[in-house]
């Protein structure tokens, strides 16, 4: 038998592993929430640490804390936050739904680590107490949706947007690389005219920019913190000043300007910071859906599809075709953008089903939340570097489609006339014979009128020289 120690709480004694940090409130709930196996990620628990370090700091300024219990509480709650005790967080997210398990379990391990680094024994509660010390001047309340704005932060700011600045600069890169490739457009899946692969690319390149714009646009909701609203945003218990020191010690911990919300009430009845936020998501996760299937699109192949990228070999191959070679990055990005788009709506149900001063389900909006985060960080950090920097165009295989394409002569219009150059697109498919030879077998036009017209690089280039052209006009 696994040996055990015992602690007590309110309701009288409870076993608990003798290894582990938890203490009596959490052993209880590991008995009573048998839900599930959705556990917090990393980065709550970590981030909870975070929020004790300042949370001690804050009351130890306040005169709430002395200095002999502050010091091991924030040295403790450091370990947590450097990834000490992940470990010792058993319960998964299906839970009260204010987090009270989580912030319970936070003091707990916090309490015991402290008062271990004081030499005395786990589960004695004396020095530090987990409720009285380590949540002192704090509810689960403001607690936990403090940690949801903080998590949420630093997932944002070291997670997603480095592997969206990432993904973006590739895509910029083969804008470039291939800014005179030509190639036929498709508009309702059909050919439609000249056009360059860099300006693909290129609108793949703005539209993850947008998307890191909509983030940021997100982040002055995002700091502004509830703590210090205590149990229902009146801020009982918490003394004077309590919200900004919090506030100017964890901006010290994590070097981003947070602030107090001037109304706590706001911060924890509701999330629409985080509804927002999970909204920018949802639309970067129709971009990047958009993208990833575009890309394996024009990359199908390789004889019987589009073929007009190539996409690099990523290593693996069909369980039954011999050496055949699947857009396996981008469906990874697309099915991350299902999640995430799912995830919008748990996250959006979540927001809207708080009663009267607090939103009881913050458990599972913020791991949703947590989850988009990831898996649109890690999916766009993969396909940038194992799908987009390495893409490279079949030239001749473009070339063909350039010269075969029916719609270019779209640009005789003008000097033609609608009729007549209908007639042309459909004499070159009835007869299978490329546009310029219908052209010249109905007489319409001679050799060097059609090539001077028909020019597919010049009819590419016309959206560049219209915006020059507007550029000229505004600077008059």
């Amino acid at each position: 038998m696994d040996a055990v120690r015992i602690e007590h709480d309110a309701f009288g004694p409870v076993e608990i592993p003798a290894d582990r940090y938890w203490g009596a409130q959490t052993q209880r709930a590991l008995g009573v929430f048998d839900v599930g196996e959705e556990r917090f990620p990393a980065c709550l628990i970590r981030a909870f640490g975070l929020q004790k370090m300042a949370a001690a700091r804050a009351n130890q300024r306040c005169e709430a804390l002395t200095t002999m219990l502050a010091e091991p509480i924030v040295a403790a709650a450091g370990e947590m936050r450097d990834g000490r005790f992940d470990a010792h967080f058993p319960l998964t997210i299906w839970q009260t739904g204010s987090g009270t398990q989580t912030n319970m379990n936070a003091n707990e391990v916090i309490a015991n680590r402290a008062n271990e680094l004081l030499g005395q024994s786990l589960g004695t509660k004396t020095p530090v107490h987990p409720n009285d010390h380590v949540n002192a001047s704090q509810s689960s309340n403001d607690s936990f949706p403090t940690v949801m704005h903080l998590v949420t932060v630093l997932e944002l700011e070291e997670r997603l947007k480095p592997s969206l600045a990432l993904l973006q600069r590739s895509l910029r890169d083969r804008a470039e690389a291939f800014a005179d490739v030509l190639k036929i457009a498709r508009t309702h899946l059909m050919d439609a005219v000249p056009m360059t692969m860099g300006q693909s690319f290129d609108t793949f390149a703005r539209q993850v920019a947008h998307g890191i714009d909509r983030i940021d646009a997100t982040m002055p909701r995002l700091l502004s913190l509830p703590q210090g609203g205590t149990a229902a945003g009146t801020g009982l218990n918490a003394p004077p000043d309590f919200d900004a020191f919090f506030c100017e010690e964890i901006g010290a911990l994590t070097g981003f300007g947070f602030s107090p919300n001037p109304s706590k009430f706001e911060g924890m009845a509701a999330h629409d910071a985080l509804v927002e936020v999970s909204g920018a998501l949802n639309v970067l996760a129709t971009s990047l859906l958009k993208i990833a299937n575009d890309l394996r699109w024009l990359g199908s192949g390789p004889r019987c599809g589009l073929g007009e990228l190539k996409i690099p070999d990523d290593g693996l191959t069909s369980s039954i075709v011999p050496g055949k070679k699947n857009p396996t990055i981008a469906e990874v990005m697309a099915q991350a953008c299902m999640q995430v788009v799912g995830n919008h709506a748990t996250i959006t149900l979540a927001n809207a089903s708080g009663n009267f001063e607090l939103n009881v389900a913050k458990p599972v909006l913020i791991a949703n939340l947590l989850q988009s985060i990831r898996v649109i960080a890690d999916a766009s950090r993969v396909m940038a570097s194992k799908l987009v920097q390495g893409i490279e165009v079949d030239g001749d295989r473009l070339a063909s489609h350039v010269e075969n394409a029916l719609l270019a002569v779209t640009a005789l219009n003008p000097h033609l006339g609608y009729d007549r150059v209908a007639k042309i697109t459909a004499v070159a498919l009835e007869k299978g014979i490329t546009p310029r030879a219908a052209a010249l077998s109905l007489g319409l036009v001679d050799e060097a009128t059609y090539d001077r017209i028909v020019d597919a690089a010049r009819m590419a280039r016309q959206q560049g020289l219209r915006a020059a052209a507007a550029a000229c006009s505004l600077s008059l």
